[in-house]
């Protein structure tokens, strides 16, 4: 009889985790639920962070916790003992409405969380912060790199990059990574962002769309793909450093849009709202991830056509 010989690395990944404890803010996000999967088959105990009107269940490891609330961060962190955390709470809706919170969630919660885990009695041996590659706004070069100078353009941005600086703070207490996500998408996200709301109208068959400029190009990982390189940073990257998570190519939405009647079937017919043109628009956004494939290996992302046919499926 034959039997199936496990892969060494699917083998050494899954014994990555064992014994250690995760902590993922913002849970039950879109991208929460992909990293504690990721983390989970990894061999961690995950536990997770979700807001107060999102009550938890006991014996889950899911916390309700406003992270602007110092003392529940506090008590919370004390409770979970995290080895490793990856920090993905936040406002991460470019066009979010409250500017005051995005500033106050995305600045000061994270300030909250760094002060209880540098006051923790158990010391992490890693935390992931998620920022933006927002921060680079309309970069005038081929691909980002991480020496690019940030020059945001919106307060999403700008508040990204304010929690950077606020890390760096933390730095000599804390071994901290930030990773500056490109566009990612998938299979669960809000129709609030742009690659959902399209595959959503061409999964009802409806015949007309309004978007906004088509001539935007954003860099898209599968979301999967960015699960995968949060966990192995967690184990590999070296503390105080900085990482794009990317796929290296950009795609219009013009383009997006081609590809999504091809996986229909139809064409449908896309009339420009202004009310959807932002003057602070980033226009393209294409990133270099050479630092982050040094130190975990090669990006290994499904081609944007696949993710979209997946989410299509969905």
């Amino acid at each position: 009889m034959s039997r199936t010989i496990p892969h060494p690395q699917a083998d050494a990944a899954s014994r990555e985790g064992e014994g250690r404890r995760a902590l993922v803010t913002g849970l039950r996000g879109f991208t929460g639920q992909y990293v504690a999967r990721e983390l989970a088959a990894a061999g961690y105990q995950v536990f997770g962070t979700v807001m107060p009107r999102e009550p938890g269940e006991p014996g889950t490891g899911v916390l309700a916790v406003d992270l602007c609330d110092r003392p529940a961060v506090a008590a919370m962190v004390e409770q979970v003992q995290p080895d490793v955390v990856v920090h993905l709470a936040g406002i991460a809706f470019v066009g979010h409405s409250d500017v005051e919170q995005i500033y106050r969630v995305n600045v000061v919660g994270t300030r909250n969380l760094l002060e209880a885990l540098a006051g923790a009695r158990h010391k992490a041996s890693s935390i992931l912060l998620a920022s933006s590659a927002n921060i680079y706004g309309n970069a005038r070069v081929a691909a980002i790199d991480e020496s690019v100078v940030p020059a945001p353009a919106n307060d999403y941005a700008v508040s990204k990059l304010a929690m950077e600086y606020m890390a760096r703070l933390w730095m000599d207490r804390l071994p901290i990574i930030i990773a500056r996500p490109f566009n990612y998408t998938g299979r669960g996200q809000h129709e609030n962002f742009l690659l959902p709301k399209i595959m959503s109208h061409f999964r009802r068959r409806e015949r007309r769309i309004e978007l906004g400029n088509l001539a935007i190009a954003r860099d898209f990982s599968d979301v999967r793909t960015v699960a995968r390189s949060y966990r192995r940073l967690l184990a590999e990257a070296p503390a105080g450093e900085t990482f794009n998570v990317c796929s290296g190519r950009s795609h219009s939405l013009a383009a997006v849009i081609d590809m999504a009647s091809e996986i229909a079937g139809y064409r449908i017919e896309v009339e420009v709202n202004p009310a959807f043109v932002r003057a602070s628009d980033v226009l393209t956004l294409t990133g270099s991830n050479a630092r982050l494939a040094g130190v975990i290996g090669p990006i290994e992302s499904p081609p944007l056509y696949d993710t979209l046919r997946w989410m299509y499926e969905g």
